[in-house]
């Protein structure tokens, strides 16, 4: 029988100070596993380990950075000799038009949504055990064609198809790959690099909350349980997939087209 239990495992969540990293690494404290997790602040870094407890530990870095996320690495080896999962999460963009579209913002998503996924996954690869599980974090708006979102789009379009790409890689490994495409999900990232207020956030979750099946919007404790799922023995016959955990709203989309 299959289990979903993480006891004696190390896991990696990058970008897991706040929002759905926060999350994941919560749910993985209580299957308990180890966590590390990342952040680039390390007053918001050292808020989270307390917030989370006992069996985490917080390495300040960013995940665009090769040499942060090697020394990423050497500090996990050092400690526990090698990492059996990986939740590359961080990552972000906003909605902008077209035609404001800046040279800097296109920078700043291609960086930390596709070079600090390439850069996360290739730097853990000396101390990931044969038979790890990395999941890469996508998102629905790959699929939606959404309205000033081109770009995160495409960046987590990019995503999914590392997960295919690496499946193949390192099958000799017997390393499984698979993403996670989170539907509407309200996090700290709505006010910080969407800029709503809460009356903007509340609004729109109760106008988008008739478009989902489920109806209502998601939760970080939801796309963790996914996760959960994806890192355990539970899904060692599932590679090269990206689960999607929206509650319907795409195949709602879809169905509509």
């Amino acid at each position: 029988m299959t289990q979903r239990t993480l006891e004696g495992r190390v896991a990696l969540v990058t970008g897991g100070t706040t929002g759905l990293g926060f999350g994941a690494a919560k749910r993985l404290l209580d299957h308990g596993a180890v966590v590390y997790i990342t952040g680039r602040r390390q007053g918001v870094l050292d808020e989270a380990v307390a917030k989370l407890g006992k069996n985490v530990f917080g390495i300040q870095a960013d995940a665009a950075n090769k040499l942060d996320m090697q020394r990423v690495a050497c500090t996990i080896k050092e400690a526990h000799g090698h990492l059996d999962i990986v939740f590359a999460n961080a990552g972000g963009g906003h909605a902008t038009p077209l035609e404001q579209l800046t040279e800097d913002q296109i920078e700043s998503e291609l960086n930390i949504n596709i070079k600090g996924v390439v850069l996360t996954v290739q730097s853990l690869l000396p101390i990931l055990k044969e038979g790890a599980s990395v999941v890469l974090n996508a998102s629905i708006t790959a699929d939606m064609g959404l309205p000033g979102f081109a770009v995160y789009a495409a960046t987590k379009a990019a995503v999914r198809s590392l997960a295919r790409s690496w499946t193949t890689d390192l099958k000799a490994r017997n390393i499984r790959v698979n993403t996670i495409s989170p539907g509407v999900v309200p996090t700290e990232g709505y006010s910080n690099e969407q800029k709503m207020n809460n009356d903007a956030i509340n609004a729109y979750v109760e106008k988008v909350s008739t478009q989902i099946p489920a109806g209502r919007v998601g939760t970080a404790e939801d796309i963790a349980d996914a996760l959960i799922y994806l890192v355990s023995d539970s899904s060692s016959y599932v590679r090269g997939i990206d689960l999607v955990v929206d509650g319907g709203m795409t195949r709602l989309y879809a169905g509509n087209a």
